[in-house]
């Protein structure tokens, strides 16, 4: 038996980008035309390794696998909580590929728990140290059904106390960079060797002994070989990938050795494009190798536990050549794109930060006792009701932690302290200081999460922590003028994005005045109740006017508001929203709105809305992003069929003279170039979201822009062609044995290998591929007994196969209608 063993460990983890407030990521622009950047790299990385393809000499493919069953990894919480919700298959492929690499590597799951948000574990106190770690492992364990083994370090960041907290909590084994390792010796040895020149054999496991007297087994990866994966060209093959992998392993080594390397698992598809199947490739590859044999770090370190110990550097990293001075400051490590810019900023942010956590530890602790025996023990726990907002499991966790039974408003209190935590640790997020300037987008959202843990604050102490953060802010120096510093950055983009029940209330009440609201609405984490409605039409305009409540499924806190609001059409609209307005002043609202709004005299109705709400007053601008874009989408739909309509008419009016000039080789006038690039992109786009796909139309298009020279908006077209080849393909998986189907997937495969541009075909040679296994034997053997209906369906279905380039059996190539 082989004594050389490989492991490849990909990090998958996305920056947080949820709303600090909504629990949910708005749409962003920049990963268009996916809705965020969460669901776009979904789609490049975690979804195509998902199911990536293994191809032959031909190209063709003649296996599609889940790479996570082969290899060892970890997933954030946040990214696998965002994927449960929004890539539910993907989700599962994660979770059953640690199931399957349980039999495959004697009983040994290859996924890794992580540190819950991805902080800087030696920047962390040792209290959070601790919860990151316990709540790393609880998430875990909810997912996947088991304990894990080893844990991921974000960055590899690690000194001896963090090693130690996560050694108690039972911990088996964590991976490093080579270059954290100072000294090691075997164990029958006095004398230590020093490796801090990198120099430490990465091939065997190692033993960290704690000054506490615990234990915890270190792997340290190949740092050329992953520095090569991640950064080298060493993905644009995939035998190449494995060779660099094989020719690691060292004659003279006597021991069993494991060539392991880690890296940013996005590596595989979204940085690299098609790295999934060169992953694909070199772990088949592998597999048939007689020399060596893939395996996990659990499986490796029970069947060759370490015989030398370690002692590692304390506080170094794998992304920063300075140790962790990333995370804390201006040590020179950068992304690069501007090198005359400096970090000096970086310092007074994490000043600002633990400022903000110390002097609301010692808040927390002190009210907290009121109502739990053990404050820091309660918020280790908060992340089962983190994980599950039920009312089951909130009452689960006050009879496990209350010293009494808690009145509602007592509820609420320590679960606005609770949260409060949770933001105080999110704040710590590693992406925050890892790029180049304070406002970048990573940045910015860090501070939303102080930003809510103030709020929260504020909510249970009526103390504003605001300014004297803002004064330590203020230190942290922008690289942008227009941004000055911190406290700027702070008061453009954190402050105006803050959300409280009346800023939810404004939500439902505006965004009702376009589609017909249900009385109890989900709004994100927010539950709404209509309680009062009462509405007017007068030609374009309504007036509106009720009660609503608000809760909180994060706080269980509720807010019942006073609202009106009248709408003149387009973005025209007034909403007024209050707490505090009595119920006598709400009939008298009621009485003088509706007396002038039922005579037109809408001016009036605006002022008394502004009245009565004073400063209460919002617009559609206060949405929630998701609906803001969707409402002023419906507002410009009639203006922009208008403009269609000019740029036609200029398109079709003057289209001989277009291509006139095009052939000519003059340049075509900017008007007329622009009419038809939104003409024929328009008409493209409309024909290609069309499940009867009309192959004469979408060609006949296609050479309107060719004669034209029109550019092509290949993302959005692309996106859509794809999205309903999807959608026909979710019907066949649901009726494979439906010819017509499969017409119509077949002649809109066609025409994709017509385009000018590429249309990703990965969902639908999964299908195939699956019902090439599991539907196509039968339909064979029915063919074959001389099923003339089956004939058909195996005709189809081997052309789509060819066309897919997915390679048949050779037994089964011989057509079953010539069989029969």
């Amino acid at each position: 038996m082989t004594n050389h063993y490989i492991c490849i460990h990909g990090h998958f983890y996305q920056p947080p980008r949820e709303n600090a407030w909504l629990e949910a990521i708005e749409l962003q622009d920049s990963a268009y035309p996916y809705h965020d950047w969460n669901a776009r790299i979904t789609s490049e990385c975690y979804e195509a390794n998902a199911a990536s393809r293994v191809l032959d000499e031909e190209s063709l493919i003649i296996g599609i696998v889940n790479n996570y069953a082969r290899i060892s990894f970890n997933f954030g919480p946040s990214l696998l909580g965002w994927m449960e919700a929004n890539a539910p298959e993907v989700y599962q492929a994660v979770i059953d590929a640690d199931a399957g690499s349980r039999e495959r590597f004697s009983g040994h799951g290859s996924a890794m728990a992580q540190v819950y948000n991805h902080i800087i574990m030696p920047l962390a106190n040792e209290r959070d140290k601790r919860t990151q770690v316990l709540w790393g492992i609880r998430d875990f364990i909810t997912r996947f059904g088991r304990r894990p083994e080893g844990m991921w370090l974000p960055e590899t960041a690690a000194d001896h106390e963090t090693l130690d907290v996560m050694a108690d909590a039972g911990i088996r084994f964590a991976v490093l960079n080579p270059g954290q390792a100072a000294r090691t010796r075997a164990f029958d040895e006095k004398e230590w060797r020093d490796v801090s020149d990198g120099g430490i054999d990465p091939t065997a496991a190692y033993l960290q002994r704690l000054p506490s007297g615990r234990e915890i087994a270190l792997f340290f990866y190949d740092g050329p070989v992953s520095q090569a994966v991640g950064f080298e060209d060493l993905l644009n093959n995939g035998e190449d990938f494995a060779r660099r992998l094989m020719s690691a392993f060292s004659d003279s080594r006597e021991h069993a050795q494991l060539v392991h390397i880690a890296t940013d698992g996005e590596t595989f598809g979204h940085h690299h494009r098609h790295g999934d199947m060169a992953l694909a490739y070199a772990l088949d590859f592998i597999e048939n190798s007689e020399s060596v044999r893939l395996t996990n770090y659990g499986e490796f370190l029970e069947k060759h536990p370490p015989v030398h110990e370690v002692d590692i550097f304390d506080d170094r990293s794998w992304s920063c050549a300075h140790g962790i001075e990333r995370w804390r400051d201006d040590c020179g490590c950068s992304s690069g794109d501007h090198p005359h810019w400096n970090q000096a900023w970086r310092k007074p942010l994490r000043d600002a930060l633990d400022w903000l956590r110390d002097i609301s530890a010692t808040s927390y602790e002190k009210k907290m006792k009121r109502y739990v025996a053990l404050p820091w023990k309660a918020r280790d726990e908060y992340i089962d009701i983190v994980q599950d907002r039920s009312i089951e499991t909130i009452e689960a966790f006050f009879s496990r932690n209350a010293e009494k039974t808690l009145t509602p408003s007592e509820i609420v209190t320590v679960l606005k302290l609770l949260e409060m935590q949770r933001r105080l640790m999110l704040m710590y997020t590693s992406c925050g200081w890892f790029f180049d300037e304070i406002s970048g987008i990573e940045t910015v959202q860090i501070i939303q999460y102080a930003d809510r843990a103030m709020q929260l604050y504020n909510d249970v102490f009526e103390n504003d922590l605001s300014e004297p953060f803002l004064d330590l802010l203020e230190q942290a120096k922008s690289n942008i003028p227009e941004h000055l510093n911190g406290r700027r950055i702070y008061e453009k983009f954190v402050y105006p994005a803050r959300v409280d029940l009346k800023t939810v209330a404004a939500h439902y009440v505006i965004s009702a005045m376009f589609q017909e609201g249900a009385d109890e609405a989900a709004i994100y984490c927010y539950e709404t109740s209509r309680m009062d409605h009462h509405w007017a039409d007068v030609a374009r305009a309504r007036l509106e006017t009720g009660r609503i409540a608000v809760t909180s499924r994060i706080t269980q806190e509720t807010g019942f508001f006073y609202f009106g609001v009248v709408y003149f059409g387009e973005h025209n609209l007034t909403c007024g929203v209050r707490e505090d307005l009595t119920e006598e002043s709400y009939q008298e609202l009621r009485r003088e709105i509706f007396e002038c709004f039922e005579k037109a005299d809408f001016a009036l109705a605006i002022q008394i809305v502004s009245r009565y709400f004073e400063s209460s007053l919002y617009s559609i601008k206060t949405l929630f992003r998701d609906e803001q874009r969707m409402i002023i989408q419906g507002i410009l739909e009639s203006a922009l069929e208008n403009t269609l309509s000019v740029y036609r008419n200029v398109y079709e009016n003057h289209l001989a003279l277009i291509r006139f000039l095009k052939s000519g080789d003059t340049p075509v006038p900017r008007e007329f170039s622009s009419a038809a690039e939104i003409v024929l992109n328009h008409d493209l786009s409309l024909a290609f979201g069309r499940e009867d796909l009309n192959g004469a139309v979408i060609r006949d298009l296609l050479e309107q822009t060719r004669m034209t020279g029109v550019p092509l908006h290949a993302d959005t077209l692309e996106y859509t062609l794809r999205s309903t080849l999807y959608a026909i393909a979710e019907k066949l998986e649901q009726a494979p044995e439906t010819n017509s189907l499969l017409e119509k997937l077949a002649a809109g495969v066609e025409l994709v290998f017509s385009l000018p541009f590429d249309v990703s075909l990965r969902k639908i040679q999964n299908l195939f591929y699956n019902l090439m296994q599991n539907v196509y034997p039968g339909f064979r053997e029915k063919a074959l007994k001389g099923d003339e209906d089956a004939k058909q369906w195996i005709a189809l279905f081997e052309e789509m196969i060819e066309k897919l380039k997915i390679r048949l059996d050779s037994q089964e190539t011989t057509s079953a209608r010539n069989e029969g």
